[in-house]
């Protein structure tokens, strides 16, 4: 009986497949088992969790518009969502993998997410969203390749490198989550990893022998695009390769003005591609270094990010000191100056035809503005929390946009602040009511002592402006309209200010947050709010068959059968999954 459960599932699968075929563009299918695995990244045994057994999870690789399925097999113990960072998910907050939009997947569930990535080219992440998991690892890189009639604004690369770097910590999510929920600060992390993996040994004293580091072997004179994503938890960290020059390609969905950079700093959440020639001799293996910054350097005291650069006719090990970090400890300028030289490519095609530049942002008129300022954490209610104009989130029990779908009343509120505000801080679901085919200034304001990033789903924003100071009006008269850069998690410094720009021209409901993971979890997030008045399929799809209900809604879920999902992923699966390849395989050329 569970084999023909299982047979049932795959002729849905195959189904799918020939629906999404015929709808003209093609599919890429992704079958995710998200488990614990045991792991030592700095030499300490810990609990990390896998993907497919394997930390980093695997590489999402697609095409512009392909319609992307990924299977999601929940096998830890506690509910999950999977998020797919940057990737802006065209009239479809439904499946955005974040409590607003989503129910969690439970326990030893099975669920699928079903999207386009419709428009789109770029270097992206995913990760799981729930329950300070991203600590633990269940993150991998989501690449977005252009379609071969779009020309790239490069010379095609002799190789592709993902390069996934954070801040670690050698205790698990759950007790770091356990430690904010005291009230008490997480402490300097114990290190940073690349691509899941400890340093090379730099230094005999801070690193242990026997630990395992990533080895990234390249031909000499072959030029490969690095793709380098900071997956971390709180820590900015500039990347670097010894003797190298990256030059700057990329960054979350839109092409750059190409410039060469010795190092970069890369915040937490953002991605970027560099094109890196092995031009250097092969004397010896090369430094490739992520080191914390912003910290103090006394109190750190913490192992640095070391990866092995090796060409194919290397004749001995790495050597010497690390890549100098930059030296701006008493220029504070250094690093914003380095930031606002990120341009936009405005003569290059994106995922269409047309140049970047086509769409004139710098002369539509701003429709709403909304002032975000965020200080360091405070008791509100005998609680540590972490606000955003004075209010600190909280998650409903049932999502916002499910709410919305079965007008239930009292879930949220649509009431948050367009200024900061100026009495005690309070904790609310409170939701920006964003206007369809609006144009919205975004001010972000960061009155803390540390760095911050921020992040909308479902949109490229545009970075206009960033200053230290507090923002005024008279700071627009330093924007630039022309050609800011277009991308999805922007950093904004200790007592500065950052601008963005926007079009909402995405209906649904998404989140707005800032991507250091314990501020996050503390509060630290909003959603907007995006209806189109006018209800219709073409700038917003239904909601999904297999849609889980939970909260007021919970009454409408069904039991799973975990007996037909475990068929699909216990040994059969590799048949089964080994005939849904073969019938794409079939179905491809008419696609």
């Amino acid at each position: 009986m569970a084999f023909y459960r299982a047979l049932v599932l795959f002729v849905v699968d195959v189904v799918l497949l020939l629906e999404f075929c015929f709808a003209e563009d093609p599919s890429a299918f992704y079958n995710f088992e998200v488990s614990y695995i045991t792991a030592s990244p700095l030499g300490v045994p810990q609990q990390v969790i896998a993907v497919n057994g394997k930390f980093p999870g695997p590489t999402i690789n697609v095409t512009t518009n392909n319609n992307v399925v990924v299977n999601v097999r929940n096998k830890l113990d506690e509910s999950l969502l999977m998020h797919w960072s940057g990737v802006q998910q065209r009239r479809s907050s439904w499946q955005d993998g974040v409590l607003g939009t989503n129910c969690p997947i439970p326990p030893k569930w099975n669920w699928t997410y079903q999207f386009q990535v419709k428009d789109q080219i770029g270097s992206f992440f995913y990760f799981p969203s729930l329950h300070f998991q991203r600590a633990s690892g269940g993150y991998g890189s989501f690449i977005i390749n252009n379609r071969a009639i779009i020309p790239i604004p490069f010379a095609t690369p002799d190789g592709d490198i993902t390069i996934l770097i954070g801040d670690w910590y050698t205790r698990n999510h759950t007790a770091l989550r356990k430690a904010l929920d005291a009230g008490k600060d997480l402490g300097m992390p114990d290190g940073v990893v690349i691509n899941g993996k400890g340093p090379y040994q730099y230094n005999t004293t801070l690193v242990p022998d026997g630990i395992d580091y990533e080895t990234i072997e390249v031909h000499p004179g072959k030029t490969y695009r690095l793709r380098v994503h900071n997956v971390g938890i709180s820590t900015s960290l500039n990347f670097r390769i010894q003797n190298h020059n990256l030059l700057l390609a990329e960054t979350e969905g839109s092409y750059t003005v190409q410039q060469n950079y010795t190092s970069l700093d890369i915040h937490v959440g953002q991605s970027y591609s560099f094109l890196v020639t092995m031009d250097q001799n092969a004397s010896s293996d090369y430094y490739i270094v992520a080191s914390a910054r912003f910290v103090n350097e006394s109190q750190w005291k913490r192992v640095t990010g070391v990866a092995i650069l090796r060409y194919t006719n290397s004749k001995g090990k790495a050597h010497g000191p690390l890549p100098d970090a930059p030296n701006d400890e008493f220029d504070k300028t250094f690093s914003m100056n380095q930031a606002r030289s990120i341009r936009w490519n405005v003569s290059a095609s994106g995922a269409r035809p047309n140049p970047q530049g086509s769409f004139r942002y710098g002369s539509i008129n701003v429709t709403e503005v909304y002032v975000l300022k965020n200080k360091p954490p405070e008791m509100i209610g005998g609680k540590r929390r972490a606000t955003l104009s004075g209010i600190s989130y909280v998650n409903p029990s049932t999502p916002i946009r499910l709410a919305d779908q079965f007008r239930l009343k009292g879930v949220y509120k649509l009431n948050f602040p367009t200024t900061p505000l100026t009495e005690a801080p309070r904790m609310e679901t409170s939701v920006i009511n964003g206007t369809y085919r609006g144009f919205m200034e975004v001010i972000l304001q960061n009155n803390d002592t540390k760095m911050h990033t921020y992040h909308l789903n479902g949109y490229a924003f545009f970075v206009v402006g960033m200053d230290y100071g507090d923002w005024t009006e008279n700071s627009r008269g330093t924007y630039n309209k022309w050609d800011g850069i277009a991308r999805t998690t922007t950093q904004v410094y200790p007592g500065a200010w950052t601008a963005v720009l926007v079009s909402l021209d995405n209906v649904g409901v998404w989140n707005l947050r800032t991507e250091n993971l314990d501020s996050w979890y503390l509060g630290q997030e909003t959603y907007v709010r995006i209806i189109n008045p006018e209800a219709t399929n073409k700038t917003e799809l239904p909601i999904p068959d297999n849609a889980l209900f939970c909260g007021a809604l919970s009454h409408m879920q069904k039991p799973q059968d975990i007996s037909a999902a475990r068929i699909i992923t216990g040994n059969g699966s590799k048949l089964l999954f080994a005939l849904l390849m073969i019938i794409t395989a079939m179905v491809s050329p008419f696609c």
